[in-house]
């Protein structure tokens, strides 16, 4: 089982970042966090990287459900999805499976939120 689902488009990193974040509204979600990865590694630690941001992507009410099942799970929210340019006017965009992540936690409650949590974020990157 893969951990994310993914689509490639061709706009840039700004514009496809700003179709995610309006697609995800779209769905519910908000953006709690915005990492950006490339000013990050070059901040820190000196390095090159490529345009790379991480959205912390958050539907209040499922979150709220899955902390009412398993009162731990906040190590595992928000749900992260990547902005990432590939090359020049290419970015790709992926959204974490919550039903692979909830595989690690022996709670069935989970299985249903992570479940609808999935298909929300699926109709995000199909919609792009």
């Amino acid at each position: 089982m893969s951990y994310h689902f993914s689509k490639t488009l061709q706009l840039s990193m700004d514009a496809a970042a700003a179709k995610v974040t309006e697609t995800l509204k779209q769905e519910g979600f908000g953006i709690l966090t915005e990492i950006d990865v490339q000013k990050t590694l070059k901040a820190k630690i000196d390095v090159d990287f490529r345009p790379y941001r991480i959205l912390g992507a958050c539907n209040p009410g499922y979150a709220h459900k899955a902390l009412l099942a398993e009162d731990k799970i906040g190590v595992m929210l928000p749900c992260n999805v990547i902005v990432q340019e590939k090359s020049p006017g290419v970015v790709e965009v992926s959204a974490v499976d919550p039903v692979a992540s909830m595989k690690a936690i022996e709670n069935p409650a989970l299985g249903d939120i992570a479940t609808e949590v999935r298909t929300r974020l699926q109709r995000v990157i199909a919609q792009l």
